[in-house]
């Protein structure tokens, strides 16, 4: 496994999991994990609590912290695309929009990958600030992903938003130009439909084979334009219907939902729109893929739709960002490697102290639902990379353990559950962070620190962004990485903004490297 430093390496295991969902969770190293606190709830994320509050300093050690961490695996990077888009417009991105583990998620990790289906497990870290802080990296990584020739065929059906909305440059003209590319880079023996909706659905194209088609697929493309109201469910629900009956047996089955996510016409929640198409969802497994366009974005509606329908979301915000993500990356969103993924990390009481997962708060899963296949996951394809960080404060003179990293997983053809694991000791993070740490865990840090300032909140060693964008800079010199280079630049813009200035060098919403 990767580590920083001259540790010795990080121990893995990979096991078949038992299907019996009463198992207990990963071993929490002598933690009761879930006994009530005098004067409080639970506390979470090892801080001790009194009268529902964390004590963050640590001082009430009388009471029993919580040392497991658990949450669905997620490679949503939505939120970083459309923040950088907002930056570039001039305007900091509402704190609400502002998901740390999409920051983090949007950037190369370099971690191994498996030989066959599965995940690696890499732990690794770096000493940050004062008072015995680190910041731990649990990272996943699938097999990569195939190439274009080597693939399945897929069977897509787009779902186009054309509501009024979607006239607004960067919107459906970008989307029209990514169907485009698309038709262009599919090979003979895949599929496309094409659905329209403004205030009601429309099927421009039902399933049809590219081979002798490109022309009329075109122009049907070519065809769209904007006009009344935002009738998400409208659209939704006739894209389901046409990839159920157009089905391909054999093929990658997919419905990508191209929107800005405005909804204001029908069932305006993701649970309303879910709700009409969930007997399909479920017997046919086809998920839903969002790709998010447009200056004013629905960011809570789609993350809602595509985790709740077994998908995942990205932004685009121009033509080269398009071809990334239909090019590039679409194929690892149309095989599965994994269902319901799962992680848990189990902390050692004897070696630490306090620890806070960083972000997924919309993907946090109760410990003891950790080996309950029912409870919803996330679904993870060839080619992607899952990463967690953690800030953790050891012990004073700690040494030894520090957590076991687990993730579960079903086999999307059969649901048998596996399992792997790994771990990481003190000697693994005993390096510092800047000028010590390997630079891609740095890029990590640096991502991490970026979402939670502009979210208001703070983490140990958090750097002002000054120089944070002075360091992204120095690391995309380093790393030779266009996307570390547009992570300084956007930093920068927030560096600006924020002091009374405004920004418009530009906007993009670059997704490099989730396909190492």
């Amino acid at each position: 496994m990767l580590l920083t430093g001259c540790s010795a390496p990080t121990t893995t295991t990979d096991r078949a999991a038992s299907s019996d969902r009463r198992d207990a969770p990963v071993p929490a190293y002598g933690a009761p994990g879930g006994a009530e606190k005098p004067g409080g709830a639970r506390g979470k994320d090892g801080a001790a609590e009194k009268d529902g509050v964390a004590e963050k300093d640590g001082s009430r050690e009388s009471a029993q912290p919580d040392y497991l961490s658990t949450f669905a695996l997620d490679v949503d990077t939505a939120s970083y695309g459309y923040a950088r888009r907002t930056l570039g417009s001039g305007r900091l991105p509402d704190p609400a929009t502002v998901r740390p583990e999409e920051f983090v998620n949007s950037f190369r990790q370099g971690y191994r990958r498996p030989a066959g289906k599965g995940f690696t497990v890499n732990v690794d870290g770096a000493r940050v600030g004062d008072g015995g802080w680190s910041l731990v990296r649990v990272g996943l990584a699938t097999k990569a992903a195939l190439t274009r020739d080597e693939r399945p065929p897929v069977a897509l059906t787009f779902v186009v938003d054309i509501s009024g909305s979607m006239a607004e440059p960067g919107r459906l003209d970008l989307v029209k130009k990514s169907l485009g590319i698309l038709t262009d880079e599919l090979r003979d023996d895949d599929s496309i439909a094409l659905v329209t909706f403004s205030s009601r659905a429309t099927t421009l194209l039902p399933m049809t084979r590219l081979r002798d088609h490109r022309g009329r697929i075109r122009d049907r493309i070519d065809s769209m334009e904007p006009t009344a109201s935002t009738n998400v469910e409208a659209g939704v629900r006739r894209g389901y219907e046409e990839a159920v009956e157009g089905r391909v047996e054999g093929a990658g089955n997919r419905v990508v939902l191209l929107s800005d996510a405005l909804a204001n016409t029908g069932g305006t929640t993701a649970g309303a729109i879910l709700e009409r198409i969930e007997s399909a969802r479920r017997a046919y497994g086809i998920t839903l893929f969002g790709v998010g366009v447009g200056s004013e974005y629905g960011d809570a509606l789609m993350e809602e739709l595509t985790d709740k329908g077994d998908g995942h979301t990205t932004y685009v915000a121009d033509e080269e960002q398009a071809r990334k993500v239909f090019v590039d990356q679409l194929p690892a969103h149309l095989e599965l490697t994994a269902r319901d993924a799962k992680a848990q990390v189990a902390f050692d009481p004897k070696t630490v102290k306090q620890f806070r997962l960083i972000g997924y708060e919309n993907r946090k899963v109760a410990d003891e639902d950790f080996r309950d296949d029912r409870v919803d996951g996330g679904e993870v394809g060839p080619g992607h990379t899952v990463t967690a960080l953690y800030a953790v404060r050891l012990r004073p003179g700690a040494a030894g353990h520090v957590a076991t990293a687990t993730v579960r997983w079903l086999d999307p053809t059969n649901r048998a559950p596996h399992e792997r694991s790994g771990t990481v000791t003190t000697g693994a993070i005993d390096v510092p962070l800047w000028g010590g740490a390997s630079k891609r865990l740095q890029v990590t840090a640096l991502a991490a620190y970026f979402a939670e300032t502009l979210r208001g909140g703070s983490l140990p060693g958090t750097p002002r962004l000054g120089e944070l964008a002075t360091r992204a800079a120095t690391l995309a010199t380093a790393t030779e990485d266009a996307s570390v280079r547009k992570l300084a630049a956007a930093i920068g813009q927030a560096d600006r903004i924020r002091n009374g200035g405004t920004d418009d060098s530009g906007s993009g919403a670059e997704r490099e490297g989730e396909l190492d």
